[in-house]
């Protein structure tokens, strides 16, 4: 069978249909046949994992630090043996909203295991048991709304007896760990902290992507964390894996792609792994069987995926205040911008160093901005395309 098929089954195992994919995923994680590289990396997180580390994943955002952990959680040594879980806290502000992350996407990841298995996380989970329901086939629905979590602190020791009594050990990823660092409550990292050091059954994965804040978690001597885990920082896929894993799926699907193409593109993205199969999987989608993706297609290709979210760049534009939309514009204009307050850049966008100061704070809050070791950019690049054309 075409490897760009794959076999769909119902919850039950029931054959439905056959889907075809593209092979350059820009979302979710599907196999290994779909996954580049990262061969040494995912030797190394399944070997502190299986002997009893836990670890912080540090990368910039979109490097794949989500994808190498579910390719890491996909291997038999680790799928036979654990109950594997991965919390996105991305979107929360509170306690209140990780603990509810925390018991919603855990019931995400029991379903496929039946209601036995949901069954013995509402009777660990008492807090929440009448929001979470069974239909007449006995599958299990999520109810519970973020106000349903009236007492986060009962329902987080809740969850935590749940892990340290389930049947096999976990190992439990929690994406964007660095929001914690954010919420309002006094001692949050203190209270994790205490619960993971006092679970037996589980170890975990502490994803983050703000390098700072990861780094004042897991290396100040002040902060609980400290001396808690094992570093792993991702860096990008080498070119050379890259180029031959491009070229694998164009030519096992009866295509072809110029290596000036995929020089060109891992080039201007800096080999961040997101942008890379989004320019990928749409050269893919363009290029017909028997026929080749050349370097002259690319601009066009690029072009078409910024214009896409062009009303999305418009609309997030509109939310700022005037300063705050000047001080992009020109850090997206630069491309990479070191002496943010410097003379020389302040006089060529006619900016003040206490405007740009103040409009710094808030895009870099808002992570429209990032600042990696003193150097600024634009954190989505196809953003900053965009705003290059202004």
């Amino acid at each position: 069978m075409d490897k760009n098929y794959i076999y769909l089954r119902h919850k039950r195992g029931i054959a439905m249909d056959y889907a075809v994919i593209n092979p350059f995923l820009t979302s979710g994680y599907i196999g290994a046949d779909y996954f580049c590289d990262r061969e040494e990396e995912t030797k190394k997180l399944t070997r502190l994992l299986t002997n009893g580390n836990n670890v912080a994943l540090i990368s910039s955002r979109r490097m794949g630090k989500t994808g190498l952990v579910r390719h890491c959680f996909a291997q038999q040594k680790i799928a036979r043996k654990y109950n594997t879980f991965v919390i996105d806290i991305y979107a929360t502000k509170n306690l209140s909203d990780f603990v509810y992350e925390m018991g919603r996407q855990i019931v995400n990841a029991l379903k496929p295991r039946g209601k036995k298995a949901i069954e013995s996380f509402i009777d660990t989970v008492k807090s929440l048991r009448t929001g979470i329901t069974f239909d007449v086939q006995g599958l299990p629905s999520w109810n519970v709304e973020l106000g349903d979590v009236q007492a986060p602190a009962i329902t987080l020791e809740e969850i935590f007896s749940y892990i340290e009594n389930a049947g096999k050990p976990c190992l439990i990823a929690i994406d964007e760990f660095q929001s914690i660092s954010c919420y309002p409550e006094k001692n949050v990292e203190a209270t994790l902290r205490t619960y993971i050091q006092n679970c037996h059954n589980a170890n975990f994965v502490f994803a983050g992507s703000e390098r700072s804040m990861m780094g004042e978690i897991f290396m100040s001597a002040a902060r609980p964390f400290y001396q808690s885990v094992s570093i792993m920082n991702l860096d990008v896929i080498p070119e050379d894996k890259y180029s031959a894993f491009v070229k694998h799926h164009f030519e096992a699907n009866g295509r072809n792609i110029a290596e000036d193409a995929i020089h060109e593109t891992y080039g201007r993205f800096n080999g961040v792994t997101w942008y890379i199969q989004k320019v990928m999987n749409y050269a893919y989608s363009i290029t017909d069987k028997g026929c080749s993706f050349e370097l002259t297609q690319l601009e066009s290709v690029v072009e078409d995926i910024v214009e896409e979210n062009s009303e999305i760049y418009k609309n997030m534009l509109f939310l700022l205040t005037p300063p705050q939309k000047t001080l992009l514009v020109a850090i997206g204009k630069e491309g990479r911008v070191s002496q943010i307050t410097g003379r020389a850049f302040l006089k060529k966008y006619s900016l003040s160093a206490s405007s740009v100061q103040k409009a710094l704070a808030t895009l870099l809050e808002k992570q429209v901005v990032t600042n990696n070791q003193g150097v600024y950019e634009v954190y989505d690049k196809f953003m900053r395309i965009w705003l290059s054309w202004g």
